[in-house]
């Protein structure tokens, strides 16, 4: 069988394989609040994201996909080598996943795929195949890994600000108001929860449609990079059954050891970090849902009672993003040594 088509395969399974750990890691992003407020039981959350975890993809467009696949330039490289990059970096982007899901930590997968790339197209031959975006920036343009840093940057940062003035909004809304209205904030969460889901699906799973399409022009399968509607439908399903495994172990993290939640904690958590992640996903923009949504429990937390804040574990958390894109860069460099004899 011809070796190009052989690659392709093999790494379009990878990047619905990364697709599924994606799923079942960031999954608890989406419920954890939910089952900590105990406004759905975990049957139930996952059963609502799921659906709309799946819906995302498919409506969300495709503007982040296009941002993924245009961050690094292979077109030069030989083709059995160009889709051993985007191998290489894929099972170092799983390995990561794996590794942190196993720790019950929630890093971000979308680091992990970007800095994986980045590692694996630097190793390949020169940082020459890497869109830095560095320069255009200074000149007021946003594109390749410097727009991918920018919103990994900001978007914690905005989960946090919203996450803290929301709050602090609906505190004074609720002043007077009486117990019962957490039956209420519980019922709203059906809509704040599958919002987030959305959210998530439309940004997350084009991550994955970036690369897979990325792999098809590199083939030669398509004449231009352009989204098929069987790539969105194929990361969409792996996404979807990802999330339907589940990530209990981060669930206990962010529902639990960060702050402790309550149903009015839940509902501004999730209607912050799915407004904040549709819009990055409008944008083009590809952001950790894991970030954002640890980022508001922490914003939330803090314009209520800092101090009941755990700030060690929030501390855990920040480490872990700090030290995901050069784990994730060298594990993607690694994978391409290991590889590189059997692709060139």
């Amino acid at each position: 069988m011809d070796p190009v088509i052989v690659l392709v395969m093999l790494a379009a399974f990878a990047v619905l394989a990364f697709d599924y750990t994606n799923g079942f890691h960031d999954a608890a992003n989406a419920v954890a609040t939910v089952i900590a407020s105990r406004a759905m039981t975990p049957a139930q959350a996952v059963l609502v994201v799921g659906v709309f975890e799946f819906l995302g993809p498919l409506l969300g467009g495709t503007a982040v996909a296009n941002t993924i696949g245009g961050f690094v330039d292979l077109g030069d490289l030989p083709v059995t080598l160009s889709l051993g990059v985007v191998l290489a970096a894929l099972i170092g982007a799983i390995a990561w996943n794996l590794l942190t899901w196993w720790r019950g930590i929630p890093s971000s997968s979308s680091h992990a795929l970007v800095g994986a790339l980045v590692g694996a197209a630097v190793t390949a031959s020169s940082n020459g195949h890497v869109v830095w975006g560095f320069a255009a920036l200074l000149q007021g343009r946003l594109e390749g890994v410097a727009k991918v840093l920018l919103a990994l940057l900001l978007s914690p940062l905005l989960g946090f600000g919203v996450g803290f003035l929301l709050h602090k909004f609906l505190m004074l809304a609720f002043r007077a108001a009486r117990p019962s209205v957490n039956r209420h904030l519980r019922r709203a969460q059906f809509v704040t929860a599958a919002g987030l889901a959305f959210s998530h699906g439309a940004n997350d799973a084009q991550k994955s449609m970036g690369v897979l399409t990325l792999l098809l022009l590199l083939g030669g399968f398509l004449p231009r990079f352009e989204v098929p509607l069987w790539v969105m439908l194929a990361c969409a399903t792996a996404m979807t059954v990802g999330t339907l495994s589940g990530g209990w172990r981060i669930v206990r993290t962010l529902g639990f050891a960060v702050y402790k939640v309550r149903p009015l904690h839940a509902f501004d958590s999730q209607l912050t970090s799915a407004v904040v992640i549709l819009s990055a996903s409008l944008a083009g923009a590809p952001v950790s849902t894991s970030h954002v949504v640890a980022s508001s429990i922490m914003g939330i937390g803090c314009s209520e009672r800092p101090r009941r804040v755990r700030w060690g574990k929030a501390g855990e958390i920040a480490l872990t993003w700090v030290v995901t894109l050069p784990a994730s860069a060298a594990a993607g460099a690694l994978m391409l040594l290991v590889l590189r004899p059997l692709v060139e």
